[in-house]
């Protein structure tokens, strides 16, 4: 008898939840790491995002999920992520946090 069964014997009433089954990315991880680096433009500091070779969609869906946690604007343009400011740690740990390798260029 192990463990789980003395307890559901010890706590009847008590409902044991199940572990839950790891879920799966809902972004197609890569491994190749993400390239995030520092630009200006306009005397403004922008974060860009590249390097990601899955599907554009995919990348799309990246985009808003970092704009949103954020809360700033940012745009999907050729193959590249552009965030308005500099986020460069906070979307690196996001992005690790998802699974992604990131690899920070310049600064």
């Amino acid at each position: 008898m192990d463990l789980q069964d003395q307890l559901k014997n010890l706590f009847p009433e008590h409902k044991f939840e199940e572990p839950a089954a790891e879920k799966k990315p809902d972004v197609w991880l890569q491994d190749e790491p993400i390239i995030c680096k520092y630009e200006k433009r306009k005397g403004k500091p922008i974060t860009i995002l590249e390097g990601y070779n899955g599907a554009t969609e995919d990348f799309k869906k990246l985009t808003k999920e970092i704009k949103t946690k954020l809360s700033v604007g940012g745009s999907f343009k050729d193959e590249k992520i552009i965030i308005q400011g500099d986020y460069r740690d906070k979307i690196m740990e996001l992005l690790k946090n998802k699974g992604f390798n990131v690899k920070r260029v310049g600064g």
